[in-house]
């Protein structure tokens, strides 16, 4: 039985017993969503369906692509956009905001830290092994200071919602997060198609998140100069995020670049122009720590700028993401981080994580290898989806599998509860109906950090499925913070 009481498009709609993003629960209804829920209903399906299809025609003609790889192809597609939106309540997002900035707070005074004086590992907080012995950590950064203080000026945290109606964290993206591009898409989307829905509706806007990002990273730069170049650093086309770097170098206003572009002289960066070198002073990197110098990193790297670690090391040029960020959005630091938040600024997290266990430790790898079949289990250093193992949905062959490669090496495993991931309103192929959700807020951090009001909001489009990772079939929806 639907559970907005009404007769029109969301009469049939069941959420079960999962907790909706629209509705709520029995119990505990989303009275803040009533006004769209009633607007929705005086669509029927057959006008639904015609503009979610005008929305997906646009979407292939503005070429808003992300890159699907496979050990045989590379897939150019579009992001799958449902057209009911993911709805989120001022109070609802003023604590989302609250827990965010903490969180981000004090994974930076972290990552300070252990390029620093390593106080946390000497006081016993974080093994100083699950630091020092993780991939991402460079020696390199070791003494070396950043502007503000901060290592991850552009943060997405992935956040779940459960039955009980709790938002815990699942895993920090610190690195090079990616998707903010569908987030003001989605809006410009909705926007065409459904102005009747989004009338006189406070919702809080989303188009100014490159005005944003651009005046942050402007304050990276150097001191002293009067005209800051900030350019954004693209591996290239065949990046599966290509899209997205376009699409921010855009509302940036500031030039895409690829390694090849740029120049190191007299420990400089410039960039190269049909009216010669031009200086770049700050470069918000879209490539991985490795690729970025072939002098100070990966050799063989055809991607980076050969000399740019020494300009960054002598204050010439800030980077952002700064490098050595990979260590704090590591699965297995993702543990700790409630713990450094009471460390570092003597609180309790108010986004707490989900429940994880460590198959490092002796104690975290035997509940892990005991509840498999209960439990998601993850590769630490993984991103998009990969190499996770749903317990529940997995079959014999493939939980032997993943009990193999746990056993082989635990210390790149962790494994949490299978969280009841809360449903959305979503247009199905034969009518709306509910399906699993999770949200990617992004944040920038300079001198203090600005959430964008609302985030990624991804949806496992397939019926049953708790995947939402577009490289494993997920989709997108707009994502609505209401100003009020």
């Amino acid at each position: 039985m639907s559970l907005s009481g009404t007769q029109g498009l969301l009469a049939r709609y069941d959420p079960a017993s999962f907790f909706c993003e629209l509705l709520g629960t029995p119990a505990h209804p989303l009275e803040h969503a009533r006004f769209f829920v009633e607007r929705l209903d005086q669509l029927d399906l057959a006008e639904l369906r015609r503009r979610a299809t005008d929305a997906e025609a646009d979407l292939f003609n503005l070429g808003i692509t992300f890159t699907v790889y496979s050990d045989k192809d590379q897939i150019d597609r579009i992001l799958p956009f449902d057209v009911i939106p993911r709805i989120i309540s001022a109070s609802d997002w003023a604590h989302l905001e609250q827990g965010l900035v903490q969180r981000i707070a004090a994974m930076n005074l972290f990552l300070h830290d252990i390029y620093h004086t390593q106080r946390v590992l000497k006081d016993g907080i974080v093994p100083p092994d699950l630091v020092l012995k993780n991939p991402n950590f460079r020696p390199e950064m070791v003494g070396l200071d950043v502007t503000f203080g901060t290592y991850m000026h552009i943060c997405g945290t992935d956040i779940v919602r459960g039955g009980d109606g709790v938002f815990r964290v699942l895993e920090d993206n610190g690195r090079t997060p990616s998707g903010v591009s569908y987030v003001v898409e989605n809006r410009h989307l909705m926007q065409r198609a459904f102005p009747d829905l989004m009338r006189n509706i406070g919702i809080r806007p989303v188009s100014n998140y490159g005005q944003k990002l651009a005046e942050s990273l402007a304050d990276l730069a150097p001191r002293g100069l009067l005209d800051v170049q900030v350019v954004l650093l693209s591996p290239g086309v065949f990046n599966s995020a290509y899209f997205e770097h376009i699409f921010l170098a855009r509302e940036m206003g500031v030039p895409l670049v690829e390694g090849r572009d740029l120049v190191v002289e007299n420990d400089r960066v410039f960039m190269r122009t049909v009216g010669g070198l031009q200086p770049v002073h700050v470069i918000y990197r879209r490539l991985n720590d490795d690729f970025l110098d072939p002098e100070a990193f990966n050799p063989t790297s055809v991607l980076g700028v050969p000399g740019l670690f020494r300009c960054f090391k002598k204050g010439n040029v800030a980077l952002a993401n700064a490098i050595g960020t990979g260590v704090v959005d590591d699965k297995a630091t993702y543990a700790y981080v409630p713990r450094l938040i009471k460390y570092y600024l003597d609180q309790d997290a108010i986004l707490p994580n989900v429940e994880t266990f460590l198959c490092r430790e002796p104690q975290g790898l035997k509940y892990t290898l005991d509840h498999l079949a209960e439990l998601v289990t993850k590769p630490v250093g993984e991103s998009g989806g990969y190499g996770i193992t749903i317990g529940p949905r997995a079959t014999k062959a493939e939980l032997e599998d993943a009990r193999a490669r746990i056993v082989a090496q635990p210390e790149n495993y962790v494994a949490q509860p299978m969280v009841a991931l809360s449903v959305c309103p979503s247009l199905g192929p034969n009518d709306i109906a509910p399906r699993h959700v999770d949200l990617r807020p992004f944040a920038i951090t300079g001198r203090s950090t600005w959430v964008l009001p609302g985030g990624l909001s991804r949806v496992a489009l397939k019926e049953g499925s708790f995947v939402v990772n577009s490289s494993q079939g997920g989709g997108s929806k707009d994502t609505w913070v209401l100003e009020t």
